[in-house]
């Protein structure tokens, strides 16, 4: 293989650019070329290409976000955007592609694959709700974004005596919900893979006013039915009852900015090499991952059809650190 693209696609989050840097650094010490494809599947099938050498990827280590772009591309669903962006690859040279996102970009590197042209993904998601791997890319630096937030916000609240509803992100997945509420000391966690009724939540203020609590931090997914703001209504509705004045603060978008923890750096930038030698070695259809400590390939059906379940065990000592 002489030339290969890689691509950032779906949401953005840290740790993009890291690994953009290691597949491309290590595809050129392999004496491959390098294509860059902006803003994802979107800039393949409109063939927007740019060429990549060690320089141009140079500084981007330490920046969040993706300096290729990202996008949605529903084009890209139909046989004929996937045929027109195998056709942009074929007269670009591209012999191979590094996808790097969620479930959402495997699944369209699934298609390219099928369609015969050699692709290897690279989990980068900070929902972490991917198969093939532990971790995503971004994941880590997320939750201490999240982690900083809560902790600031429980000082305002203690200073006021009042109870902060903190939404974060995770529409079907409750992966940073309960990992950033057990880490940040939150006296409840609401998360969509399990139910808990609203009274139970009211129940748990009264009990966290009555110890002497001079806060109560709810970390709730933005995915929990019936949702933060519904929640939100219910407890006004009963803001005598708890003794807590009610916020609420939704960190939205700000979890996937910044730059990038060391951890998400090195896990970014093995992925990306590993992507790279896997291209290389002839290997498609797969995704490279980090599975109990091994750096390991899992195929993109096998990931896509398994996608990580939420750690009960972790969420019964959420439980009991509640209290």
């Amino acid at each position: 293989m002489k030339r290969i693209g890689v691509l950032t696609s779906g949401g953005d989050g840290p740790g993009l650019n890291p690994c953009i840097r290691a597949v491309t650094r290590k595809a050129l010490s392999l004496g491959m070329e390098v294509c860059g494809i902006k803003r994802g599947f979107a800039g393949l099938v409109d063939g927007e290409m740019v060429d990549l050498n060690a320089r141009s990827v140079g500084g981007i280590l330490g920046q969040g976000g993706t300096f290729l772009g990202t996008a949605r591309a529903p084009e890209f669903k139909t046989l004929k955007g996937q045929r027109e962006a195998l056709r942009n690859l074929n007269e670009a040279l591209i012999e191979g592609l590094a996808v790097i996102g969620g479930n959402g970009s495997f699944g369209g590197a699934l298609a390219l694959h099928k369609l015969g042209f050699p692709v290897v993904g690279v989990p980068a998601t900070i929902d972490n709700d991917v198969g093939g791997t532990d971790i995503a890319i971004g994941v880590d630096t997320a939750l201490n974004t999240i982690l900083e937030a809560v902790d600031k916000i429980k000082d305002t609240a203690s200073s006021h005596q009042r109870a902060f509803l903190i939404e974060v992100m995770g529409r079907d997945c409750g992966y940073l919900a309960l990992k950033s509420g057990v880490a940040g000391g939150a006296e409840a966690v609401l998360i969509p893979e399990v139910e808990t009724p609203l009274e139970d939540l009211a129940q748990k203020m009264v009990d966290a006013y009555v110890r002497g609590k001079s806060h109560c931090i709810v970390i709730v997914a933005e995915g929990y039915k019936p949702g933060t703001l519904a929640v939100v209504q219910y407890l006004e509705e009963r803001r005598e009852e708890l003794g807590f004045d009610v916020r609420v603060t939704v960190l939205g978008h700000v979890q996937r900015g910044g730059r990038s923890s060391a951890f998400d750096r090195l896990l970014a930038t093995q992925l990306g090499a590993a992507a790279a030698q896997v291209l290389y070695d002839g290997e498609s259809g797969c995704v490279v991952g980090l599975v109990g400590n091994q750096f390991t390939l899992t195929p993109l059906e096998e990931a896509l059809a398994h996608p990580p379940q939420i750690d009960l065990g972790l969420y019964e000592v959420a439980r009991v650190m509640e209290r």
